[in-house]
């Protein structure tokens, strides 16, 4: 089916049915519970972890595969989301222009980026990519203001052209739309007292993640992604063999890089602002952090990092002392007050402190990532049921 083997068809379907159930999973809790906080069945965070899921997964194509680690993504990723805005400003608000463009150009950059950097690997290639990361938001921050407008950031204007979609007719902002569907519009499933939230635009960035993860595991499958992992496993061999393995890489660099823009193009289509600190080399961090947590060279880790990484920043940093006394006023007065003082470090605005523990143990004790965890445990449920004894019946 689909080119797969039998096996990754269930694996895809797997994937499409978690997908299209995200709403359902993320939120376990009812509404009225104390532990509501930690649902995150809502529409910007579900679209986060599409979307993000969906740079993720590129970058493991070339990172994961080839083993050339890129700091320079968020450059992508930004020059995606410039090009959908300048998109909805001039032509039209319909997203799919937008996001083809993004890809497109991010694509175009990345081929410059990656002629470039890839004369160098190792250290010396991340160097070069985040050096044209940087040189990227520097340029997007203050030289290219009249493209990029700056600090401010890129944004919709009534006075826009857009050439294509009709006269404004009402004083209010016009909103990213896939042939009339709004990408902000929301239906909501009352069961009980849960409360499930299905948003067009989580839907739209879904079915673009769906398709991101079946050309990935295509790749993944495929003489080309073969010749990747023989690039990782031992490149001067490779070379020594008559393989110039140069085009290679440089398909694998621009491959992600279109991925990273479309996920830009997403983000713009979700909330059509550009600003110069997507292109931050935080940024470009944050998606290592995602590849690695889940599992370098996996299929769906990086899609796991993803959505830690992100819950862990969306649900950790509501956390206040407020909550946290709520939480603890079982508790003596003194001592509830120091207890509060000492989670508070970890949570609110100190959730990278606990999102940097996590990581390290995740690396320590997993360094396969998520993934590994799961297969660990899933040897375990397997090991314990082989042990079992067997009834065996009476003679």
């Amino acid at each position: 089916m689909l080119g797969l083997s039998q096996k990754d068809t269930r694996f895809l379907l797997i994937v499409i049915a978690l997908t299209l159930l995200t709403p359902f999973l993320l939120n376990p809790f009812p509404t009225d519970s104390a532990l509501a906080q930690f649902n995150a069945g809502y529409p910007a965070l579900m679209q986060r972890f599409a979307i993000y899921g969906l740079m993720a997964i590129g970058f493991n194509i070339l990172f994961g595969l080839t083993g050339y680690l890129s700091f320079g993504h968020a450059a992508f990723l930004g020059i995606g989301s410039y090009a959908a805005v300048w998109m909805f400003k001039l032509l039209s608000m319909n997203v799919l222009p937008a996001i083809i463009l993004a890809t497109l150009l991010a694509g175009l950059f990345a081929l410059v980026i990656g002629y470039i950097s890839l004369r160098r690997s190792g250290i010396y290639f991340s160097i070069l990519t985040l050096a044209f990361a940087e040189m990227s938001y520097r340029l997007a921050y203050s030289v290219f203001t009249p493209i990029t407008n700056g600090e401010t950031g890129l944004q919709l204007n009534l006075k826009d052209p857009r050439v294509i979609d009709a006269a404004p007719t009402s004083a209010t902002l016009p909103v990213p739309s896939l042939f009339g569907l709004e990408m902000n519009s929301s239906w909501t499933l009352d069961l009980g007292p849960w409360d499930f939230t299905f948003n067009v635009g989580y839907y739209f960035c879904a079915v673009i993640a769906i398709l991101g993860f079946y050309l990935s595991l295509r790749i993944f499958r495929s003489p080309f992604g073969m010749m990747l992992r023989a690039i990782k496993s031992n490149q001067n061999r490779l070379n020594y063999t008559g393989v110039n393995s140069r085009p290679y890489t440089l398909a694998a660099f621009v491959i992600s890089g279109m991925y990273a823009g479309l996920a830009g193009g997403l983000l713009a289509a979700m909330d059509p602002l550009a600003g110069a600190e997507r292109m931050q080399w935080t940024a470009s961090g944050e998606v290592v952090l995602m590849t690695i947590m889940g599992g370098v060279g996996t299929l769906m880790g990086p899609v796991l990092g993803a959505g830690f990484i992100k819950y862990a920043e969306n649900i950790f940093s509501k956390i206040n002392e407020g909550i946290l006394h709520s939480w603890f006023s079982w508790l003596p007065d003194g001592l509830e007050s120091g207890v509060v003082w000492i989670f508070a470090r970890f949570v609110g605005e100190g959730w990278h402190l606990t999102l940097g523990l996590m990581f390290m143990v995740i690396v320590i004790a997993l360094p396969g990532g998520l993934v590994e965890g799961g297969q660990r445990i899933a040897r375990l449920f397997r090991r314990k049921s082989e042990d079992a004894p067997s009834a065996t019946p009476a003679e």
